[in-house]
């Protein structure tokens, strides 16, 4: 599942792909959210892991489950 989040003061968002169901990864993010947990904490495809503070999140964007494409056809 493809995931964007939004730091305040960076120009650029965070994009991954994670292996997480669309219910883990709000539970993750609700959980940083709260205060239970100060970090938001994802690891992506490939065992990259990402370390946001809780306080600084601007938006965290929950995408589709990315399908992989081939071929050169545009559909």
């Amino acid at each position: 599942m493809e995931v964007k989040i939004g730091v305040q003061h960076a120009p650029r968002e965070i994009v991954l792909e994670s292996d997480l169901s669309a219910e883990e990864l709000e539970r993750v993010v609700t959980a940083a959210l709260t205060g239970s947990e100060p970090l938001l904490s994802l690891t992506d495809n490939k065992g990259r892991k990402v370390l946001v503070p809780a306080d600084r999140l601007s938006y965290v964007d929950l995408g589709e489950p990315s399908v992989r494409k081939v071929g050169f056809g545009a559909l």
